[in-house]
């Protein structure tokens, strides 16, 4: 069976994309590159309209992606999660991923070695917590390790109780202690570093004030 392209009309709302009509009647919307080689009175068979189909559904996922590694870098399951709320066939997700894969705009080593440094540089965590992060995002053991390998946790407390100690440099130590020992627990860092961590800050607040 074949139908005939009567017209392509621009949509309203979504300039990017057409309605495509078939012997008169609305048939669905393509997106302007999948509809760039259709005209007006050309056939097609239902084969036709299955691949014209996929291939929109592939435009329409590729866009979606792109969107949304736009604001930030993205695991492999971030975006898979992301195109699964649209329910876009595995194949159409599948080939997204390998395209984003291949123009090197979806690695998860990247991701994983960027969300580290987006902590370490705003919101220093624990080895451990940032393993936590990064095995929800998907990424595979071995990549943790080597991304987490020249950390030091002892280190990150110390950036991260750096960040805190101004805002509570006026206080008893009891309280001070408190306060920091809550902070950098709730950052995922051991009691033992974050002892050591709190008595080395209190001791340099001591030393300054002395002098």
């Amino acid at each position: 069976m074949t139908r005939t392209i009567t017209a392509m009309t621009a949509q309203k709302r979504h300039k990017d994309r057409v309605n495509l009509f078939l012997d008169g009647e609305f048939a669905f919307g393509l997106t302007l590159f999948a509809a760039a080689s259709l005209r007006i009175g050309q056939q097609l068979s239902d084969a036709d309209i299955e691949q014209l189909r996929l291939e929109n559904d592939y435009e329409e996922a590729k866009n979606r992606a792109f969107n949304f590694i736009t604001y930030r870098p993205r695991s492999e399951r971030e975006l898979r999660q992301n195109l699964a709320k649209k329910e876009y066939s595995e194949a159409t997700v599948e080939r997204v991923i390998a395209t984003l894969k291949r123009l090197e705009m979806l690695d998860d080593r990247a991701f994983a070695r960027y969300w580290v440094e987006q902590r370490d540089n705003f919101k220093p965590r624990s080895n451990m917590a940032l393993r936590q992060e990064l095995a929800q995002k998907g990424i595979a053991s071995n990549i943790v390790d080597e991304v987490l390998a020249p950390r030091d946790d002892n280190q990150a407390a110390a950036e991260a109780a750096a960040k805190r100690t101004g805002r509570w440099s006026h206080l008893p130590r009891e309280e001070f202690a408190l306060k920091m020992m809550r902070y950098l627990q709730g950052r995922g860092f051991g009691y033992g570093i974050c002892r050591e961590v709190v008595d080395e800050i209190w001791e340099t607040l001591q030393t300054e004030e002395s002098n």
